[in-house]
């Protein structure tokens, strides 16, 4: 078998160990090969229902991250455009039932009602994405335009959330409205990107990533539609949002410097700390808000991958980035993958690739978590969106080292 990551010019700085090779490649086929073909699942109503794994349920992010690697392969086979369709304008009826919720079943129905606001982003990204890719303008159905539209309704409500908001959640305080914010032009959120209650209400990853699905927004709103009004909105609010996390969400913290936090509330308060799951300050060159040679990028990432980040751990076998929602110590291969894809040092991405091959057990599949001191410890055993992830890696991987 020909190796998926070595062998071509450019590839020396990155070269694995034959072993390592082999390794990585056996997790590339199982992953690229039974994603698409084993979670994606064609409905009689036209659309794409999309499994998380082992929860039959269907996140909104999950779902839109799970499709990713295969828009490229949309260009040139009919069957997987209409399949990625297919999940888009399912995921535009989901969000006309219940704009709030972040996971429904395969009959429509509402799972779990946290409100993400990452999980109305990754919709669009992911079809301005595939409309960037493809030219493919079909897409953009009436129910897909009209949903677009109920995501920027959503987010004008949140970004004042004390005074216009009806939301409310049992897992937050003050009777489920959440602790008290400030005005900062950012979007409220209730939960994060791992379906955990926020500490402070403005999540700075995820309002980045807000900036930049809104700017993908106003461009196809212009391009597809022809909706000038649209477009103005979108663009608008993006850049309310941006100034709000450049005024509110940095921090100086020794001996790292000027840093990004996670969580702010407008009020002075700040939650500093890192997540494995995406949108995260670790990805923050990966959805595009800044490159990874951005300098206050650099100092967070510097925080985010040390011990000062209580959610950084370090084992016998890996070190990578965590979360409170699995065990202390079980590293994330998601993060792994994030941190892959945004390293600037070659010999970075060899050591994390390696920790990426001892986080598969023998089934090759990566899971959700690990434990960095005994890998075959692991949470959920079925679990598409690590997966869908490595193939994205492997695919950049390739397109550098050509």
């Amino acid at each position: 078998m020909v190796s998926l990551l070595g062998g071509t010019a450019g590839a020396a700085d990155t070269a694995f160990p034959a072993d390592l090779n082999a390794k990585l490649d056996a997790l590339f086929a199982v992953a690229y090969g039974e994603t698409m073909g084993r979670h994606v699942v064609a409905q009689r109503d036209g659309t794409s229902y999309v499994s998380t794994g082992d929860i039959d349920a269907e996140w909104l992010r999950d779902a839109s991250a799970t499709i990713r690697p295969y828009i490229a392969r949309a260009r040139t086979d009919r069957a997987v455009a209409k399949s990625l369709r297919g999940v888009v304008e399912r995921m535009a009826r989901y969000i006309l039932i219940d704009p709030y919720a972040n996971a429904f079943s395969s009959n429509y129905r509402v799972v779990e009602e946290k409100f993400e606001v990452d999980s109305l982003l990754y919709p669009i990204w992911v079809a301005s994405d595939y409309y960037a890719q493809t030219g493919d303008a079909s897409i953009f159905t009436p129910t897909v335009r009209r949903a677009f539209a109920t995501v920027l309704a959503t987010l004008h409500t949140e970004q004042h959330h004390a005074t216009r908001s009806h939301y409310t959640n049992p897992q937050l305080a003050r009777g489920g409205r959440g602790s008290a914010v400030s005005y900062t032009g950012m979007v409220w959120t209730g939960f994060r990107p791992s379906d955990d209650p926020v500490r402070y209400h403005y999540n700075i990853p995820v309002n980045m990533f807000a900036v930049v699905v809104l700017r993908d927004l106003s461009s196809l709103a212009r391009r597809a539609w022809h909706d000038g009004r649209m477009s103005a909105d979108a663009w608008g609010m993006s850049t309310e949002i941006q100034r709000g996390i450049e005024q509110n969400g940095t921090l100086n913290l020794a001996p790292f410097g000027r840093i990004y936090a996670y969580e702010v509330d407008g009020l002075g308060h700040a939650n500093v700390m890192d997540d494995a799951n995406v949108p995260s300050l670790l990805s923050i060159p990966y959805f595009g808000y800044l490159p990874s040679n951005n300098s206050l990028y650099l100092a967070t990432r510097r925080f985010v991958l040390s011990d000062r980040n209580p959610y950084f751990f370090r084992g016998r076998y890996a070190e990578g980035v965590g979360s409170p929602h699995t065990p202390h110590g079980y590293v994330w291969p998601l993060a792994l993958c994030v941190q892959a894809l945004t390293a600037l040092d070659p010999a970075e991405v060899r050591r994390v690739f390696g920790y990426i091959a001892v986080a598969d057990v023998g089934d090759h599949r990566l899971h959700e978590s690990f434990d960095a001191d005994w890998p075959e410890q692991y949470t959920r055993p079925d679990f598409a969106w690590p997966n869908a992830l490595y193939a994205e890696l492997i695919f950049a991987h390739r397109a550098g080292a050509n």
